[in-house]
């Protein structure tokens, strides 16, 4: 399978790209803006499986144009995709008076808008496949209903909207064999659970939730279009 990541350089996206590699049958595009971490993530993924194909295309998705740019340049490896996974996040830990203009825009490109700008990029490759899934990884925090935590209203409120977003796509793609479905998912051992949460033990590691997600966007698409599921075992 052809499958692309974002968010590749750390946590949950780090190990999803390692998880897909194993399967020397898949070729992953890694995409996020650590050119380091990227080398670091294909050598590691190439030491437990030789033959595995990562391809690594640094990018900064908070940029429209980069975003945009990424299709040719996924075009020019794999001739279509089976799997995106819109994984990259961005956070900001601050009161809410004293959030900026700037923190949301930050905030809100990373976590809204770049999901719109690849999925309109990468789409034309995926309509040409039967059932290729879309999977883009919301939060708890961005779940109705689910505690809230001061500090994270940009974080949380952005992580609503794709979730949002996922069920306007599901309907909007449903004649063009692209499953689109968003996992909400709760603490995870991650850097960005750190930035949320300073000190707090998750009770899941990154490469345990890198297993379901990537397990759910294998197969979760046989089964549903358009759904927001949670995915948690403790609050936060």
């Amino acid at each position: 399978m052809n499958i692309i990541v974002t968010g590749a350089s750390r946590g949950i996206g780090y190990e999803l790209v390692k998880q897909f590699s194993s399967d020397s049958n898949n070729t992953i595009i890694a995409i996020a803006r650590n050119v380091q971490k990227l080398d670091q993530l294909k050598q590691e993924c190439a030491a437990s499986n030789n033959p595995a194909k990562v391809i690594a295309i640094p990018c900064d998705l908070s940029h429209e144009q980069e975003v945009q740019a990424l299709r040719n340049k996924v075009a020019s490896h794999i001739q279509n995709v089976d799997i995106l996974i819109n994984n990259a996040g961005a956070i900001v830990n601050k009161p809410f008076e004293t959030i900026t203009g700037n923190d949301l825009e930050y905030v809100y490109k990373v976590n809204v808008f770049s999901v719109v700008w690849l999925v309109q990029a990468v789409a034309p490759l995926m309509k040409s496949k039967q059932n290729a899934h879309v999977v883009t990884i919301s939060s708890m925090g961005g779940f109705q209903g689910s505690a809230k935590f001061a500090g994270l209203s940009a974080y949380s409120s952005s992580k609503a909207a794709v979730a949002c977003l996922t069920e306007c796509l599901a309907e909007e793609y449903k004649e063009s064999n692209i499953a689109f479905n968003c996992l909400a998912i709760g603490a995870t051992q991650t850097e960005m659970l750190e930035e949320a949460f300073p000190g707090y033990k998750a009770p899941l590691t990154a490469d345990k939730m890198a297993a379901y997600i990537a397990d759910f966007a294998l197969k979760a698409h046989q089964y549903m279009n358009g759904k927001i599921i949670p995915v948690s075992l403790s609050t936060p």
